[in-house]
């Protein structure tokens, strides 16, 4: 139970209808969730809007709501609280209701369209290896402490964060390293956070169906580290033409990493194999059992987080030289005729590329690659030709299949990828619907020496098809094809 006044507390409201002095028992925006002494908050969301809610919660118990509109009449005793923006207001009475956790441990936010899940991941497993009692919260999984919460979106809703963060403090952690997604930035997810630190991997194109325009994407992105105060750090790629822009006018101590500019935070690519990566940072070799360049400026960001968050050099780098990437992350599996097969979140046409050039950088030459992909359903149209044409361009042979087609016709969403592919490439691109199929086809073309990839779903451990989440396992389904053939 907390005072309506302390959960208001900067809070900027327009009209405050009722008494400040209530008891509240919970805050929800769910009015299926509400409980007798509660707050509920309207928020209009994509896809419904709280305030046709507001009679219903008032009947189901709640004593206050926080609204942008009145509604035409009501029922018994309320207290309203007018509001420009519910999300907002959210945020902030969420962090407020769990007594503000962000400012009892260290919060580190990362954002970028690739790279935020193996940034925080590799973050929150490094502190702990330091001997830190850490939380984790990304697309993958949230964790506190070793022990696994399901994750349901790369950032939780505000009442879930602030819930999970006052699990944190309770549990004694000294850090939680979080994904901020564009969407959360943008549905005001991460409102009444205090970030330590804030690190940016790189933009490209994603989201579109959701922000429209790329330029929103961006001021989406940018956004977060715009919220960011004096007393936190803003790092950012300089490598990425808007590594730049997310610092432009963040109030937070700015500092940088680079491969191939000048940075306050300096690596070097030495070697590049499937057994590691041999990196020279800020003038010391180190060999990492991560593969790619994408993950050496993965691996530059995190030894960089880390010397902002005054950790030991000599530590960090002993500890991260002993880590591997995130679940579904360029997974790789070798199978006993010496066919490599790699899993990877790749559902960007950049990602793409970045898996399958450090692919083309490692390989020998002779061996072939054979790459499976395709897009999701009910998400961005237009990265799908791009997808295809970038697969068709780095593989020798392509199979176009199924990803989480969801609401969609499957079969549409491959013909749109077909429009990417040209008339040269059409003799080495194959269509086929299910990803099951698609995957043992792929096995079955491959020689000894061949490379795999299984591109898009990763970590995934189902295949959303109707509504209906079906397991479906990249990494399952590669093994027991390669059981099949030894």
């Amino acid at each position: 139970m907390r005072n309506l006044s302390d959960i208001l507390t900067g809070l900027p409201f327009t009209e405050l209808q009722g008494a400040a002095d209530v008891e509240i028992s919970a805050v929800v925006f769910d009015s299926r969730k509400v409980v007798p002494g509660c707050l509920f908050v309207a928020v209009k969301g994509t896809q419904v809007d709280g305030h046709t809610y507001i009679e219903k919660a008032i009947k189901d118990g709640a004593v206050a709501i926080i609204c942008e509109e009145l509604p035409g009449h009501t029922v018994g005793e309320v207290n309203f609280i007018m509001v420009k923006d519910s999300a907002v207001a959210l945020g902030i009475t969420a962090a407020n209701f769990y007594d503000n956790p962000s400012n009892k441990l260290k919060l580190v936010g990362v954002t970028g369209t690739n790279g935020k899940t193996t940034i925080a991941t590799l973050l929150y497993q490094l502190f702990r290896d330091l001997g830190y009692k850490c939380g984790l919260l990304s697309t993958v999984e949230n964790q506190i402490n070793g022990k696994v919460i399901p994750s349901t979106h790369t950032t939780p809703d505000q009442l879930e964060l602030n819930r999970l963060l006052d699990d944190m403090v309770t549990q004694g952690c000294d850090y939680c390293f979080m994904e901020v997604s564009s969407h959360a930035v943008a549905q005001h997810r991460i409102e009444g956070l205090v970030f330590a630190g804030g690190i940016f991997s790189n933009l490209t194109h994603d989201h579109l169906d959701y922000h429209k325009t790329f330029d929103n994407y961006l001021k989406a992105k940018k956004a977060f580290f715009d919220g960011l105060s004096k007393n936190a750090f803003a790092l950012t790629n300089n490598d990425d033409k808007n590594g730049s822009v997310m610092l432009q006018n963040t109030k937070a101590h700015k500092k940088t990493y680079a491969l191939k500019s000048m940075a306050d935070y300096k690596g070097k690519i030495l070697e590049n194999q499937f057994g590691g990566l041999l990196l020279l940072i800020d003038n010391d070799e180190v060999w990492f059992k991560m593969v790619g360049s994408f993950n050496a400026y993965n691996l530059l960001a995190v030894y960089a987080a880390a010397m902002l968050l005054d950790q030991d050099r000599a530590k960090v780098l002993t500890s991260l030289s002993k880590l591997h990437g995130a679940e579904g992350r360029f997974d790789y599996v070798i199978s006993p005729n010496k066919i490599i097969g790699i899993v990877d979140y790749a559902h960007t046409p950049d990602a793409v590329q970045n898996v399958l050039s450090t692919i083309h950088n490692i390989r020998k030459g002779t061996e072939k690659v054979i790459t499976v992909i395709g897009c999701g359903g009910d998400r961005d149209k237009t990265k799908r030709p791009v997808m295809a044409k970038v697969a068709c361009e780095w593989s020798d042979k392509v199979i176009l299949t199924s990803d989480n087609p969801r609401s969609e016709d499957p079969a549409q969403i491959i013909k749109d990828m077909e429009a990417g592919v040209t008339p040269t490439a059409q003799r080495n691109t194959v269509s086929i619907t299910d990803r099951h199929e698609a995957i043992k086809t792929a096995c079955m073309l491959a020689q000894p020496g061949d490379i795999i990839l299984l591109a898009g779903k990763g970590h995934e451990k189902y295949q959303e098809i109707k509504g209906v989440k079906n397991h479906f396992d990249d990494k399952e389904e590669l093994l027991n094809q390669f059981k099949l053939m030894a």
